[in-house]
């Protein structure tokens, strides 16, 4: 009988195997027939101290039989309270107002109306976005437009509002970047710059300089355009630092997080600004409101378990278990780089990636299909991004498992690429 469910992602005419997962503990997850799966991407980025965590499990159990979901717009409750307090304790100032919502691509869409609404406010016409070539930030029709144009939002085009583009800072390019911003923010006066900090992630894990990130937001301070990180996926640890910004020891007008925000047990976003977007939009007129929302605005359950999240941050050692993952990745990919056939390896953080000599690239890759059969039959979760397969797994995961992991990636190596 054919499931009703229409998966992301997918596309069901290929007649793929999806297996079905009835429990995940730490870094791995328990199929129906009895397979235990190694989570290699975090399942998409989200988990950090591993699946089922006690403490965030044990909080959203509490919080489950007190207060469920309350309309946050006039209303409030302490879970988002305690949250948003302790948000902004943890992060550098002058970030202090937080706005919640329920996925990446929301906290996105709040950031681009934050930045517009705040100069619409000012009653200055500053429209243009700028972003990254390659970049990815979420798949609603505001995050398909400041993201990369392709396959993935082709159907789409049409209707995406128009944007400036920066090239990728790649080594060695990183001039031509911050000369082509500093062209845009002279010549037309852009609203805001949207990046995903030191890593496009999507885009194929593509690494770049703290020092670049530091002279594009220089820049941007310069000419008065507004500064948003995306770190919906770099935050969290994931580059070695809570944030990726700490890296570059730079601080946005506008940050978006979500993702680890939990520990990846549920659905939560924020949009984080400072004072000053914050009091653009405080006026006596109704009409200078920020006009977003969503039934589940910050929700309880979900900020409980962010709760337990920040929790575990300030009383467990994260950044060492953060540091010891990367060495541990570090070796492995050292070993990896010597095979034929791996181009660009890299590593941040506890991100690692390598493009494969194989025909065919980018995301309609042909040998994208048999690379996923391949780690699927070793029981790995792998997810390469067209012929790049990079590892993304969550704190926790122990030597065993990255032996089992890297394994099948040098395998897949061996198999798939040419010299």
């Amino acid at each position: 009988m054919t499931s009703p469910v229409w998966h992301p992602f997918t596309q069901h005419g290929l007649g793929e195997p999806i297996p079905r997962i009835d429990r995940a503990e730490g870094a791995a997850l328990y199929t129906s027939d009895g397979r235990r799966i190694i989570d290699a991407i975090s399942s998409w980025w989200v988990t950090t101290h591993g699946h089922c965590n006690p403490r965030i499990m044990a909080a959203i159990a509490r919080q489950a039989q007190t207060l469920d979901q309350i309309i946050f717009a006039g209303f409030t409750h302490e879970p988002a309270e305690t949250l948003a307090r302790a948000l902004v304790d943890i992060l550098p100032d002058p970030l202090a107002h937080i706005f919640f919502s329920d996925s990446g691509s929301t906290s996105v869409e709040v950031a681009l109306k934050m930045a517009l609404g705040y100069w619409r406010n000012r009653r200055e016409p500053r429209h243009r976005i700028v972003v990254m070539e390659g970049s990815y930030h979420g798949d609603t029709f505001g995050g398909m437009s400041v993201g990369e144009r392709g396959a993935y939002n082709r159907a789409y085009q049409r209707l995406l509002f128009d944007v400036a583009r920066l090239p990728f800072p790649s080594p060695g390019a990183e001039q031509a970047t911050l000369d082509a911003l500093d062209a845009i923010c002279r010549n037309e006066a852009p609203a805001a710059l949207i990046v995903e900090p030191l890593v496009l992630g999507a885009g194929g894990m593509l690494i770049y300089s703290a020092e670049t990130l530091s002279a594009m937001r220089e820049l941007c301070a310069r000419h008065g355009v507004l500064f948003i990180a995306d770190e919906v996926m770099t935050g969290w640890g994931r580059t070695g630092t809570l944030l990726a910004c700490e890296r570059a020891r730079v601080v946005p007008d506008i940050l978006c997080l979500s993702k680890g925000l939990t520990g990846g047990a549920m659905p939560l976003a924020v949009t984080v600004a400072t004072p000053a977007i914050y009091e653009a939009h405080r006026t006596t007129d109704r009409a200078d409101m920020l006009f977003h929302s969503s039934s589940y605005t910050a929700n309880p359950i979900a900020c409980a378990a962010g709760n337990a999240n920040l929790a575990i941050w300030r009383d467990e050692p994260v950044l060492e278990r953060i540091g010891a993952l990367a060495e541990a990745q570090q070796e492995r990919l050292d070993r990896l780089s010597l095979q034929p056939g791996v181009r660009n390896p890299r590593r941040i953080g506890t991100i690692v990636a390598v493009d494969l000599n194989v025909d065919g690239s980018g995301y309609l890759s042909s040998s994208w299909p048999a690379l996923m059969t391949h780690f699927r039959e070793r029981d790995l979760l792998v997810r390469p991004l067209g012929t790049t397969i990079y590892t993304m797994p969550p704190y926790c995961i122990d030597e065993q498992d990255l032996d089992r992991l890297y394994l099948g990636i040098a395998e897949a190596i061996e198999r798939f690429t040419t010299a």
